[in-house]
């Protein structure tokens, strides 16, 4: 009887022995999945989410002549911002407020426009000059922490011009419905990541920067936490070829940030990124986009661009002709990189 005691106190004793095993071996698998947060098996869950036909779909639809050519404060610009927002709202992107729209009203002042982040419009518009209620898309994904990195692609463009012979509507597909597909996929991906980054990314839509960059001029001076934003990430025009090359992409970064080049050579070869890049390190960011706005503040600066063509601002800058292998390969590059942004401690 007591030996069976015995065996019986021996048994208790090595169940408890294996449970406490297997809860630190749990705990440590768990560390693990954790500490691999920033590790390609983690970071593809997104990764693998960006797809040339998403790509395909939202550029063909904004570069439609149904949309007007976008033009900035106009019906088809209208319908792009409700089309951009209805793809945040299906994957559950929230807004970086109660709405999604930032809205703000421009003047015509002569050949230039200025919003009322400028100076007061009301002279303006007693005086009769043209006005128009433009609006920027704001989205974002909370982060851990207090800082903040921006991506950003304009969606407005030229509108319908009645004065030219035959087609006169100027569809923007690369110029820039190919940005703002990067952008929306962007979104996409992190949300589908499942994972909270460390910085709060906003998923910006900027309106007017065919007027001389309104949208983003208007955010950079009104928004409350310019001193929080660590990086500003901008698309324009990143879905054709030059030279015939069909894999060029400039890469365009803050040379006081050499990290950000670092990175995509690392990409290039991890990945294996079907990408030739030009790597632009520059100390001057401050005009061709709506980078400018952000680099004048001081703000590091990444900017995808596949450089101009001769469909630029023309009618024939048409969906057919954009790359979109290439535009979903600089897609899951930028991914990457602002897996980064959004994480690393510093850079």
């Amino acid at each position: 009887m007591r030996n069976l005691y015995y065996v019986y106190r021996k048994f208790i004793f090595m169940k408890n022995r294996l449970y406490t095993i297997s809860v630190f071996v749990a705990t440590v698998f768990l560390f693990l999945g954790t500490a691999g947060v920033t590790a390609q098996d983690i970071s593809r869950k997104g990764y693998d989410v960006i797809s040339e036909e998403v790509a395909r779909e939202i550029v063909t639809t904004l570069a439609d002549d149904s949309f007007e050519g976008r033009e900035a404060g106009l019906k088809g610009g209208e319908m792009a911002a409700e089309y951009i927002v209805s793809l945040l709202k299906k994957w559950r992107v929230k807004p970086i407020s109660q709405g999604y729209y930032e809205e703000f009203v421009a003047a015509k002042n002569q050949s230039n426009w200025i919003t009322e982040s400028d100076m007061p419009l009301d002279e303006l518009i007693s005086a009769g000059c043209e006005t128009r209620t433009m609006k920027n898309i704001l989205a974002c994904i909370p982060g851990k922490g207090d800082g903040y990195v921006v991506v950003g692609a304009h969606y407005d463009h030229l509108g319908i011009d009645t004065t030219l012979v035959g087609d006169q509507c100027y569809n923007g597909a690369d110029d820039n419905a190919s940005g703002v597909a990067a952008v929306l996929q962007l979104a996409k991906a992190m949300k589908k990541s499942k994972v909270v980054p460390e910085r709060t990314i906003i998923f910006a839509f900027w309106d007017g920067e065919e007027k001389g960059f309104l949208g983003s001029r208007y955010f950079v001076k009104r928004t409350p936490f310019l001193s929080g934003i660590s990086a500003y990430m901008n698309f324009d025009m990143v879905g054709r070829n030059s030279d015939e090359n069909p894999l060029n992409v400039s890469y365009i970064y803050s040379a006081g940030n050499p990290a950000f080049g670092e990175w995509l050579q690392s990409d290039l070869q991890e990945y294996d990124l079907k990408l030739v890049p030009l790597f632009k390190a520059s100390k001057n960011l401050l005009g061709g986009s709506d980078n400018s706005p952000f680099a004048r503040k001081g703000v590091p600066i990444v900017w995808y661009h596949t450089e101009g063509h001769s469909d630029y601002h023309r009618p024939s800058d048409t969906a057919d002709k954009v790359n979109y292998p290439k535009l979903m390969e600089i897609t899951r590059a930028a991914y990457l990189c602002l897996w980064r942004l959004a994480n690393e401690p510093a850079y």
